[in-house]
């Protein structure tokens, strides 16, 4: 999904007698240090420096995070599309105070994020869900559950998010909360892009796009209400940030504004 790495699976998997799963395999590689989730193909769909389990490896993972930037003490945060968990176990680390709830279709995701990903079994603050994310929006039960919502969606193709229409983004606005932020890995550079910012804009009083990272990753803010874009205070808050998490809020902050400024552009 965002690099192009060939799987240490594949080459055996291609000689096999051709089947039709239900899902693409889930396969891996590893270099310098580093494990790489794909399925079935040389598209990386998530990352863990293995030394490092719970840090977000990839720029795009990092940005994933930049609502951090607008709430501060998130209770509720959930992960649609599981990757190799880094999103999953760096909020359920870097929050002890709230519930991450991770919804991911496919239970071969789900198990080797579990044994080969550092993982933690859920408990009384983690959930993870094998289950749809659209009826995972759709259920009011989850509406106006959220601070955040981190919205990743790729299968194996990886052409676009696999949910892109106006009622998906409107679902997720209803899961927020009035100040919650939702998160989307875009690709910038492919025909799904248009047609997800378009669907974003329907649903959403305000988006904005950061700038491009790795193979065309673009990572949209989606706010539920207008967001708070004072400078002075996304400067402070940028700098605690850092200082507690060592995250690149700083770097999210500038590419916030080139973001801002593109808009104004456009």
């Amino acid at each position: 999904m965002l690099i192009k790495r060939k799987s240490i699976e594949l080459a055996e998997s291609s000689r096999r007698p051709a089947r039709k799963p239900k899902f693409a395999p889930v396969t891996l590689s590893e270099q310098d240090g580093v494990r790489y989730l794909h399925f079935g193909t040389e598209w990386v769909q998530g990352a863990m420096r293995i030394r490092k389990p719970d840090w977000p490896e990839l720029e795009y993972a990092q940005q994933m995070m930049a609502w951090m930037l607008f709430v501060e003490q998130p209770r509720a945060i959930a992960q649609l599309g599981l990757g190799a968990a880094s999103l999953t176990k760096a909020t359920y680390r870097l929050f002890p105070d709230a519930t991450v709830t991770a919804v991911e279709l496919n239970p071969s995701v789900i198990a080797i994020c579990r044994s080969m990903f550092k993982l933690p079994e859920d408990d009384a603050r983690l959930q993870v869900l094998e289950t749809d994310a659209l009826d995972f929006v759709l259920d009011d039960a989850n509406h106006g559950a959220f601070d955040a919502l981190q919205c990743d969606l790729y299968d194996a193709t990886a052409r676009g998010p696999v949910l892109d229409t106006p009622e998906f983004y409107q679902a997720c606005n209803d899961c927020l909360l009035d100040t919650g932020v939702m998160t989307v890995n875009l690709f910038g550079d492919h025909p799904s892009f248009a047609k997800n910012i378009k669907a974003m804009r329907f649903a959403f009083a305000h988006v904005i796009c950061l700038p491009e990272v790795h193979d065309g990753n673009v990572v949209a803010l989606c706010f539920k209400t207008a967001p708070d874009l004072d400078p002075a205070r996304l400067a402070a808050r940028a700098a605690q940030i850092v200082a507690d998490t060592k995250l690149p809020a700083k770097s999210w902050l500038r590419d916030l504004k080139a973001g801002i400024q593109a808009a104004g552009k456009a």
